[in-house]
């Protein structure tokens, strides 16, 4: 049985559609101060339960996620799985300064202690999350929908990029299968979200430019590496990431920048007026690994790379 949490039902919709079963009927209410409760509205005693919500922007969405799963585990689920595309907070996965909080850390504690049997999740921007968890997780990759869609487009001269240093791994995959040399960009910061001086460590000259990241917040960083890119003599300049986080005023730098198109996964939904903006759907592979997860079959045949 899979069931959605508000924000994410119109890729719960997807996922249903492709596993060609219904959408479970669930009712939040809401209270004048902003209090929410979760109720099923159909039995799933001896279920396995989907529970789809990515936990971006407003922590509302985890809270109910959360809401979701106690109350799966108080009816009698036989199994709950939580189905969470983008897995917010993943930024923060370890102490870089002294006194802080390792946020990812406290979002696998919070749905572990709520009584999730197995996590489904996509693009973690940080690897060693999947340790933060003692069950299952099922770690996929955006590579799956953005390989092929790079191959249609046939580009001559391509090259990968990353937009800084962190992403190098990332990139030198996608380097690696579509047989295209990488480039790297090295950047420094003032301040969070806020790039200060950023140079090109390879040759872009009349090339064709992918940068590759998994998250774009503020754009700051991914609208900086395009400029700089075309100021160094790319021919064009693309960029893919797999969440659509797009925190004002990412959208007007993106129009502004020299990117020819942005292409995210629709993970997150983005709602805002910016043409250069593409979400490819991400739903039939969520789909056929619940597929899979129920049956019990091995999904590493779903990794390209």
């Amino acid at each position: 049985m899979v069931f959605s949490g508000t924000k994410s039902r119109y890729l719960a919709e997807k996922i249903c559609a492709s596993l060609d079963c219904p959408l479970g009927n669930m009712n939040i209410t809401y209270f004048a101060d902003g209090e929410f409760a979760v109720s099923y509205e159909e039995s799933i005693r001896g279920a396995d339960v989907f529970l789809v919500q990515s936990t971006f922007p407003n922590s509302d969405n985890l809270m109910e996620l959360l809401l979701m799963v106690d109350a799966a585990k108080r009816a009698s689920a036989k199994s709950i799985i939580a189905v969470i595309p983008y897995f917010g907070w993943a930024r923060q996965d370890r102490k870089d300064k002294p006194r802080v909080s390792i946020g990812a850390k406290l979002v696998a504690d919070l749905l572990s202690v709520a009584g999730i049997d197995r996590l489904i999740t996509m693009d973690l921007h940080a690897d060693q999350i999947q340790g933060f968890f003692n069950i299952p997780v099922d770690h996929l990759y955006a590579s799956a929908v953005f390989l092929p869609y790079i191959e249609s487009l046939k580009l001559e001269n391509l090259v990968i990029a990353a937009p800084d240093v962190g992403g190098s791994k990332r990139a030198s995959t996608f380097s690696k299968y579509l047989r295209a040399p990488m480039v790297l960009c090295n950047k420094s910061r003032v301040k969070a979200n806020e790039v200060a001086t950023m140079q090109i460590i390879g040759d872009v000259e009349g090339m064709n430019v992918i940068l590759i990241d998994d998250i774009v917040d503020t754009a700051g960083t991914i609208t900086k590496a395009a400029n700089v890119m075309l100021e160094a003599g790319a021919k064009s300049v693309r960029a893919i990431a797999s969440h659509c986080v797009m925190s004002d005023p990412a959208s007007d730098r993106i129009m502004a920048s020299g990117l020819v198109e942005m292409i995210f996964t629709n993970s997150i939904p983005f709602c805002k007026p910016c043409p250069k903006v593409k979400q490819l759907s991400i739903a039939e592979m969520f789909a056929e690994t619940i597929r899979r997860v129920l049956n019990n079959e091995s999904i590493s045949s779903q990794y390209i790379i």
